[in-house]
């Protein structure tokens, strides 16, 4: 435990969504989230899609998240629009390693709200979050080689390419993908 991290931000406010942690009986809105955007999470996120496969399982998720984030063993976020109150993606830390200190970063959005500039946002927000909260000196992301709008988001936030992961992960049909690892440091930001 990180006694530096017991009074931390639990939500994260952007200009038009509330990006929050967790709660008891959010599981139906993630399951949802997740049903409505299968198609396009099923090869960066086949395992969250099998660990949350039903409203049961997704309330579990949610509350496994909710106790990783007391024990500081990850940080996730869910994102909800402002105007309809709806959850329209998920954002945060995994694995953090306290001895750097950094953290991979995990994301992604509902299809109708992609390309609108709500993941960078967001994605700002929890950068900031981060560096002053968290105190990390590095974040980084692992995505796959032909995933063009991950790239560009954190890209976009000043992440720089520091190499490639050779069948790094395996895809639900067997198919092994290779993965850019992508990173950001503290001294690149300024925070």
């Amino acid at each position: 435990m990180q006694p530096h991290l017991f009074g931390i931000d639990t939500v994260l406010l952007t200009n038009r969504t509330v990006t929050r942690r967790f709660r008891e009986g959010d599981g139906a809105a993630f399951f949802d989230l997740l049903q409505d955007n299968s198609a396009v999470l099923s090869d960066e996120f086949a395992e969250l899609l099998e660990e949350a496969s039903d409203k049961e399982r997704a309330e579990a998720y949610v509350r496994r998240t909710l106790s990783d984030w007391l024990l500081h063993k990850q940080f996730i976020f869910g994102i909800w629009d402002n105007k309809s109150a709806r959850q329209i993606g998920l954002i945060g830390f995994l694995h953090p390693d306290w001895s750097v200190p950094k953290a991979g970063l995990t994301c992604f959005i509902h299809r109708d709200f992609t390309r609108k500039g709500i993941m960078t946002e967001c994605l700002t927000a929890l950068l900031r979050f981060g560096f002053q909260q968290l105190l990390l000196e590095k974040i980084y992301v692992q995505t796959a080689m032909d995933n063009y709008p991950a790239q560009r988001l954190v890209r976009k936030c000043g992440f720089r390419r520091e190499g490639d992961l050779r069948f790094e992960r395996k895809k639900p049909t067997g198919e092994y993908v290779d993965v850019m690892l992508l990173a950001l440091t503290r001294q690149e930001t300024g925070y």
